[in-house]
Formats: structure tokens, sequence, C-alpha cells
């Protein structure tokens, strides 16, 4: 099923970068990249800074008390916004990540689990595995899956027994089982092409079938998937069939999430580039949203 750019609407724009978008009670909370800030907006426009950091904020996730954790991209940390704003460390993970700190879901336990890229990915480095860190709610950290290529947006089952993992440099996303603090395993979700050949990351970008990157889930079991390079989001059922399509011409799409008050609201965020020093003068990253048939299911 295709649609066009007339499907979605803005719902907030003239933004540097956008990314890691979760929804909770009424808003819609997200980092904006380069402006170093979290932002919750609700559905009529109105926004409110909930957080600034000295580092560049990328994953998000609450607490089971409501606390908010912020991926921290550069120093590799986690921190925590207290429920007086104040923003402290939550954990340290830069002996456990070799690139910079990306995506992150907090299930209902109050345990985290963050990617990284694995490789340098600004310099031109070759695309390398890296690991995915699990970190408990009192911040112990360690890593729970190894051999994954950027693992990126995560999305959890309602029963919090699978954990599905967009590896944004193998055309793929793979399952674990959960165990306890634990994964087992990795498993495909669903494959879109063949896994690539190559550690060139132009060559990957240039042929991959998908480029996911964030990612959510529905009712049906089915994924929402961003598709960075082809301006979409995507609908995606166990194994990689493509089942629904949404179009923008607004910039690459990065991230997804459903919500709303019944769950059947899709926002998308949106930006021609993630270059700090394009994205950061030009200020042209928005949040882009769109109605679906299928709601919200599991975690973010």
């Amino acid at each position: 099923m295709r649609h066009t750019m007339s499907d979605f609407t803005t719902l907030i724009g003239g933004l540097s970068f956008t990314e890691c978008p979760r929804w909770r009670d009424g808003r819609l909370y997200f980092t904006d990249r380069f402006t170093r800030r979290v932002l919750a907006v609700d559905l009529e426009g109105s926004v409110e800074t909930y957080a600034r950091t000295n580092g560049l904020p990328c994953g998000l996730g609450f607490l089971p008390d409501g606390r908010l954790l912020i991926t921290s991209m550069l120093d590799r940390k986690i921190l925590r916004r207290e429920h007086d704003g104040s923003i402290v460390e939550h954990a340290d993970v830069s002996h456990l990540a070799p690139g910079l700190l990306n995506d992150m879901l907090v299930d209902h336990e109050g345990r985290a689990w963050a990617g990284n890229f694995g490789f340098d990915l600004d310099g031109g480095a070759p695309s390398r595995p890296t690991v995915l860190i699990g970190v408990t709610p009192d911040g112990i950290a360690r890593a729970v899956a190894n051999d994954l290529y950027l693992p990126n947006g995560m999305a959890l089952t309602p029963d919090g027994r699978t954990l599905i993992v967009a590896e944004t440099m193998m055309n793929r996303l793979s399952a674990f089982d959960v165990i306890g603090d634990s994964l087992g395993e990795r498993r495909t979700w669903a494959a879109f092409g063949p896994p690539p050949t190559t550690d060139d990351v132009s060559e990957i970008l240039q042929h991959a079938d998908v480029l996911p990157d964030g990612i959510c889930l529905d009712a049906e079991g089915a994924v929402w998937v961003a598709d960075v390079l082809k301006h979409r989001v995507i609908r995606v059922a166990e194994g990689g069939n493509i089942l629904d399509e949404r179009k923008t011409d607004d910039g690459c799409m990065f991230a997804c999430m459903l919500g709303g008050e019944d769950g059947r609201t899709l926002f998308a965020c949106a930006a021609p580039t993630f270059d700090e020093e394009v994205a950061s003068v030009h200020h042209h990253a928005s949040v882009l949203m769109t109605r679906v048939g299928v709601p919200h299911a599991g975690l973010p």
C-alpha cells in the first residue's frame, strides 16, 4: 500500500535533528540533538523544553517511576532526569561502546537496552560489529549481545519476552529472547535482502534494500520501520514482507512512534541531514504525523 506526502502533516518544524520519539501521557517526547534538548509536544503543538544536556542527546526511555533516561552520544553515558529536572549520570558505558551511543529502550522493569555505532561513521571508517548494552535499574552495565552491525531502534513485545533490534548496516531486524537482565541468541526477525558482503559503508548504503533506524510495534505484531535513505516509514511483518509504506519529501526518516489518544497516530522524525554543522545552521528537521489503522503495542 503506497501513500503520498499528503498523508503527513507537520506536528512541529524548525528543529536541528529530531530523534527517538516516545509517546507518554498525552505528549510526544523526542530529542533535538544539536540544540542539546529533549522536547515534549502535544497534538496542538504546545512545546516544552523538558531537559537540556551538555552532550548530544539521542535515545530516550522512562523508568517505572517516571524519571527519564537519555543516552549521551559522545561521552557514551546514560543520563537520568530527576523529578526536579536535574540531570545526573545513570551509567557510564564508555568501556563497552566502541562507537557513539545511540538509540535506547527502557522496559517496564527499568532495564535499559542501548545500541552504539561500533565504528566512526563520520570519519569514514569501515563498518564493524559491536555490542548491545544492557543496564540494570541500578546502573550496572554489561554487553548482552555481540556481533551486531549498528544496533539502532528497538521494540519490546507486549509480553516482554522478545526484543526486536534494527541493525542499520545489515539490512535486517534481529530478535532476542529476553531472559531477565540477559538476552538469548540472535535470530533474524525480518530480512529485507541479502546481508552486505562488504564493510565499505558507502557501498552498504548504496545497495541496502532497507536502511532501518528507529522502530515501533503495533497490535497486530507488525513493526513500523524508519527507512532512512528512501524517505519513508514502512510497516513490516515478521519475515520481511512490507505491508504499508508512507513517504515524505521532507527529508530522510530517522525514527517513528505510534501514539495519540487511540495509539493510531504515527509520528516520524524527518531531517535532510544529520551533519551537525549544516543542521545546526538551517534547522530543517521536523516531526511529522499521519493516521494508521492498527494501534500501538509493546514498548517504546
